[in-house]
């Protein structure tokens, strides 16, 4: 089959490779549809984040059809349009259980490579890294599906292709991060980032009872995006101080809530950003962590922070602004698998539509040329989508 390969850093290929086979009778084959861009493939891309090696399938935002399962998966049949979550569950395990399926205890073969950084090791997820499992990815015209039963979902009539993409990753990953937030009447939150994930946040943000939702963000189409979903917009590079303008917006108390959905790769402003960009430069630290630094210093006190950025090692974390602020910070890798049935509801209500990240459609043999304008920004692409 042909595959987006990992060939070195900054360095994709479209290869042949192998095609995935049943492993366990719990596994599912599917047929890529439809697979897309994310911004914390980036981190690897670039070389931030370790543990790819060379001719690795990335990639774990997709859907697509169920073509070969094993004798003991039960919920789904050959010929099922589904969507997969990125982390892996395995539906059994005291995590699973809980509805914590990012940190399943069973679907991360390679733990102990994660375990003397992280003390417990997190799930698996697809094509990204072997520390987090060593999975093959989804920019590919096939992948196996661990735990059928447990990670496919099958997609309801009236929901598109490309609605259902990103049910697997942007939308749940927004939508826990807006569910972090506990909402209530009334409320403003603020968003860093309006990326995939970062509209989808704000856009959760208003289902779950937001009055005033406000993305911050320095590109104008994307900004543009925002206010066309009826979103306030703040270009942070046009401002001195962001404290001082969510102040302003807000009546001097900050907003209820603040949500990070940019990461470790985030822009900034001033002098903070200058002494990012050169630590991580040197690999002394790896995060440029701006944004996350901005969020804690905005919010209102005795609000919650809820980051779903994706962050390694940050230098300078503003530790006593959340406890003398008494702020609660929340975070995870998204838990898609307890997320997906209620947004398939918010999709067919009409209250939620993702399809209008995609900004570039393309077949995976462009899909070099895809991740060269997503990670570049160019031509307006917020997300790029491949058709295997």
């Amino acid at each position: 089959m042909r595959a987006l390969c990992w060939m070195g850093v900054n360095d994709l290929s479209v290869e042949t490779v192998e095609d995935p086979k049943l492993l366990n009778p719990h596994d599912v084959i599917v047929e890529v549809r439809l697979t897309t861009t994310c911004g914390s493939d980036l981190h690897f891309i670039d070389g931030y984040l370790p543990g790819m090696r060379e001719s690795d399938v990335f990639g774990h935002e997709f859907m697509g059809d169920v073509v070969e399962k094993g004798a003991e998966v039960t919920s789904v049949n050959v010929g099922d349009r589904v969507v997969v979550p990125s982390f892996i569950g395995c539906g059994a395990c005291w995590y699973c259980d809980h509805d914590l399926y990012s940190a399943c205890d069973t679907t991360n073969p390679n733990a102990a490579m994660q375990q003397p950084l992280l003390g417990y090791p997190s799930g698996g997820i697809y094509g990204y890294t072997h520390p987090f499992g060593g999975y093959q990815g989804s920019h590919a015209q096939y992948v196996r599906v661990p735990f059928g039963d447990v990670n496919c979902f099958p997609i309801p009539e009236g929901i598109t292709d490309e609605q259902a993409l990103f049910l697997s990753d942007a939308v749940p990953t927004g939508y826990m991060g807006a569910d972090f937030c506990d909402i209530s009447p009334g409320d403003t939150v603020a968003v860093w980032g309006a990326g995939g994930v970062g509209l989808m946040a704000a856009v959760s943000a208003r289902i779950l009872g937001a009055e005033r939702v406000i993305v911050v963000d320095r590109l104008g189409e994307r900004l543009d995006l925002a206010a066309r979903l009826g979103l306030e917009t703040i270009d942070y590079s046009a401002e001195d101080s962001m404290q001082e303008a969510l102040r302003e917006s807000t009546g001097g108390r900050g907003p209820d809530a603040c949500i990070e959905a940019v990461g470790m790769e985030a822009h900034g402003t001033g002098l903070m950003q200058i002494y990012d960009r050169v630590k991580q430069a040197l690999r002394m630290e790896t995060d440029r962590a701006t944004p996350l630094r901005q969020a804690i210093m905005a919010c209102r006190k005795g609000g919650v922070v809820s980051v779903l950025g994706v962050y390694g090692l940050t230098d300078k974390f503003p530790m006593g602004l959340l406890t003398n602020k008494s702020l609660t910070l929340r975070t995870a890798q998204q838990h898609g698998q307890r997320y997906v049935p209620r947004l398939f509801e918010h999709v067919q209500a009409g209250k939620l539509d993702p399809s209008l990240l995609i900004t570039h459609d393309m077949s995976l043999e462009d899909s070099v040329r895809g991740y060269e304008m997503f990670k570049d920004k160019k031509d307006g692409c917020v997300r790029a989508v491949f058709r295997p």
